[in-house]
């Protein structure tokens, strides 16, 4: 699906990123972001934002917490991020991100709590009175107020399964009331996920009931006598729901997909963020029709279901005019997903080592892939920003390894002879 948005809004990332892996600057299992595209998006995100007087906090997961789309996204004005989990908010602040909110969806572990203060969060989510507690004696330690942000449900409210959690809506005011009572803490406001989902049968993004509980617990904390109370409404965030969002009484959205341009609602609408990931891949050898395929990244979120998927196939030392458009079977969901298959029996020309460009929504943040970040995509001056895991540090490469220190070779002994 995204593939088809590439070529028809983005086709200089899928060359740049077929020249890139053909020189070898671009290696498979890789998922290329280009950086001019998604400093744009971030730009047009903030501005938009801004005009809305919304808080932005930029959701880094689905392309592995990558430094340099930090960076970009940093530099066009998004300065802050949400962790969704310790890890994340470690990850985005290594790449120069502020951490905006961190806790939700995935709470702090009891131990790793002085951690998550240590890195001062604008807000923190908790789920109940025991995270609040080691919340806030975490921040004391630290010697600073943590501002916290509470998890609500309402009967009817949404929730993807295992993502469940929370205080029970009604009682809300007791339950600032409480965090207010925290020595080191204070009461700042609601969140929930989802709050805002595709629908397929709109065609657009709308709200889900969950909007609706977070703004009547504004309206119980307000009678009560909270005069300001942070709304934090995640979910399918683009440019183009901040205006709804805004009218609901919203004050924090968190774009992620957003950001590259990969909501469902970009499938199906040109929306102002345009599509700035790939996924590389390389042909490893044939049998019987089929091309395999590298996999390693092979993750599809399936928020958008398990449909087809094709790929260009481009021959080495060619271009997007030479490629194969080839339908590919995935490996199932609960495979590992060592290769894809790809269907060359019209596609004779295909060999070993040719690039394999996908086009999907991703989450590159549970696979073993790779990413990087493309700069020069817009000026035609293409080149590889830097390359790192899954995680957003930096792979093991050939530099760092010493071939010759071996199990017996004695290379090592020599080597500390020569220094000596």
């Amino acid at each position: 699906m995204f593939l088809d948005l590439l070529r028809r809004r983005n086709p200089g990332l899928l060359a740049a990123a077929a020249n890139l892996h053909d020189s070898g600057d671009l290696p498979a299992n890789c998922y290329a972001l280009d950086l001019d595209t998604v400093a744009a998006n971030a730009a047009a995100i903030r501005a938009e934002a801004d005009r809305h007087g919304l808080s932005v906090y930029a959701m880094t997961k689905q392309v592995g917490r990558n430094p340099d789309f930090c960076r970009t996204v940093r530099d066009a004005g998004i300065t802050e991020a949400v962790g969704v989990d310790l890890q994340c908010a470690l990850a985005d602040r290594r790449g120069g991100l502020g951490i905006g909110h961190l806790g939700h969806l995935v709470q702090i572990p009891r131990h790793e709590a002085a951690v998550a203060a240590a890195l001062a969060p604008a807000y923190w989510t908790v789920f109940n009175d025991a995270k609040a507690a080691e919340a806030a004696a975490a921040s004391a330690a630290a010697g600073r107020e943590q501002a916290l942000l509470a998890r609500i449900a309402a009967p009817g409210d949404r929730f993807y399964r295992g993502h469940e959690g929370g205080w029970p809506a009604e009682e809300i005011v007791a339950v600032a009331h409480r965090l207010d009572a925290l020595d080191g803490a204070r009461f700042a406001g609601v969140t929930s996920f989802p709050t805002q989902l595709f629908d397929p049968a709109a065609g657009r993004v709308v709200p889900t009931p969950n909007l609706g509980t977070l703004r009547a617990a504004a309206v119980a904390l307000r009678a009560a006598g909270w005069s300001h109370v942070e709304i934090n409404a995640p979910g399918t965030t683009s440019a183009a729901i901040l205006a709804m969002l805004a009218e609901a009484g919203v004050t924090q959205v968190e774009p992620g997909h957003g950001l590259t341009g990969t909501t469902p609602w970009h499938a199906v609408t040109d929306l102002v963020e345009e599509p700035a990931v790939l996924y590389v891949s390389e042909v490893s050898h044939l049998w019987d029709g089929r091309a395999y395929v590298f996999g390693g990244g092979l993750y599809v979120d399936p928020v958008l279901g398990l449909g087809g998927t094709r790929a260009l196939i481009v021959p080495r030392g060619g271009g997007l005019d030479d490629a194969y458009l080839v339908d590919v079977e995935m490996p199932a969901p609960e495979a590992i997903d060592y290769y894809a298959m790809a269907d060359v029996t019209a596609a004779p020309g295909v060999a070993p080592g040719d690039t394999v460009l996908f086009g999907f929504r991703p989450q590159a943040f549970v696979t073993r892939a790779l990413t990087a970040g493309v700069t020069g995509v817009r000026s035609g001056a293409p080149a590889v920003a830097g390359v790192y895991a899954a995680d957003g540090s930096a792979p093991i490469g050939l530099d760092d390894i010493d071939a010759g220190d071996g199990p017996g070779t004695g290379n090592q002994a020599a080597r500390s002879a020569g220094r000596a």
